[in-house]
């Protein structure tokens, strides 16, 4: 399955010789199954390398993925979560599938500058006069 094409979206599809997975024992309980069966799966992407993405998602993709990426530029997804092989080569291609779609997502919008209303400048000043006037009071007390 590693052959078949990753499609991300309309525009973006990865090549099925870009894939390298890898399946290896899964860690933790599960009994004879975990100790017998190669149930997990290590899905390997050479991102710095692939023709598929642009500079801009390749970029995004290195500060996204963090410690998933090696310093080759390579992403590595380990799979463990179900039993079967087949449903963790599915996890592992979805999680990857995800991973570039937000790497792929269009940088928000520029922050627009906004001033205060003259309403609410009026309200914090006079929040602000009686507040100072409550601490006036709380000074020290003067003997007779």
């Amino acid at each position: 399955m590693a052959s078949d094409p990753l499609y991300i979206n309309n525009s973006i599809t990865i090549a099925g010789w870009e894939l390298v997975e890898q399946f290896i024992r899964a860690s933790g309980p599960g009994g004879q199954n975990v100790n017998k069966v190669a149930t997990s799966v290590q899905l390997r992407f050479d991102a710095r390398s692939s023709p598929s993405l642009d500079q801009r998602i390749k970029t995004n993709l290195a500060s996204l993925a963090g410690r998933r990426m090696t310093k080759d530029g390579v992403i590595v997804i380990e799979a463990d979560r179900f039993r079967t092989q087949e449903r963790n080569r599915e996890d592992a291609r979805e999680r990857l599938k995800v991973l570039i779609l937000k790497a792929a997502a269009p940088p928000p919008p520029k922050r627009r500058k906004t001033r205060p209303t003259k309403g609410s400048i009026e309200r914090r000043l006079k929040a602000k006069s009686s507040r100072s006037g409550i601490k006036k009071l709380r000074g020290s007390v003067t003997p007779d």
